[in-house]
């Protein structure tokens, strides 16, 4: 697939446990098109996640390759990894992981002015994307002032807010009841049609990964497609 944003080939895991070597993951391949939505399921502690943070340059492979937006992520520095993954990738988590102390639109302002718009222009952009995904009237509330639904929503625009080409979601409906996981991921797919953003979304949710372009398991930390 010539039109990727995030790749992957070849990716080995190794963790040590005192003498003990433990491939977590085992020669992964993965080639996400651009506006495509990828499900991963499995049972836990098979490597989805740890997949994820390798796909996100969060963590390095011990052997292999990953390339975001033609960019070689092994070969990047710290400070490379951090500007590619500020601009062409967001990150939602099964816990929101807002700050705490931010509120709403300071919260998903934030991306933008770390990579370098004015606090003013990132304000208005934060705010607009809330009122789109129903948090219009939320936007001076802390997150302990939200409910879990709302907090997911507005984790899940802080990830949207610079429009990146993929996000990559770690079981982002795994905190929700059944009502809001459904108006959650109805959410976030809305969001993938209209703006073209990749989603590879690590989930226990049937519903959700049934309703992905494509889904592969994880097990024993091999990937296989599955219908």
């Amino acid at each position: 697939m010539n039109d990727s944003v995030v790749s992957c080939s070849g990716v080995t895991r190794r963790f040590h446990q005192g003498r003990t070597a433990l491939d977590v993951l085992q020669g992964v391949n993965l080639t996400i098109g651009r506006g495509e939505q990828v499900a991963i399921v499995g049972a836990s502690g098979v490597g989805k996640s740890t997949l994820l943070q390798i796909l996100g340059g969060l963590d390095d492979p011990t052997e292999g390759s990953v390339t975001v937006a033609g960019h070689d992520m092994l070969r990047a520095s710290e400070l490379e990894r951090g500007r590619i993954r500020n601009r062409h990738l967001g990150f939602i988590y099964q816990f929101h992981h807002l700050l705490p102390e931010f509120s709403a639109l300071e919260n998903v302002a934030l991306p933008l002015m770390i990579g370098g718009q004015s606090a003013a222009a990132a304000r208005r952009s934060a705010a607009e994307l809330l009122q789109r995904v129903g948090l219009g009237e939320r936007l001076d509330h802390k997150p302990g002032e939200l409910s879990g639904g709302e907090r997911q929503r507005a984790a899940v625009a802080r990830a949207l807010i610079h429009q990146p080409d993929c996000v990559l979601a770690d079981e982002p409906t795994g905190n929700l009841d059944e009502a809001t996981a459904t108006s959650v991921y109805e959410l976030m797919l809305g969001l993938n049609q209209e703006f073209g953003i990749s989603f590879v979304v690590v989930t226990h949710d049937t519903g959700l990964a049934g309703r992905m372009d494509r889904r592969f398991e994880m097990t024993h930390g091999m990937l296989r497609a599955i219908d």
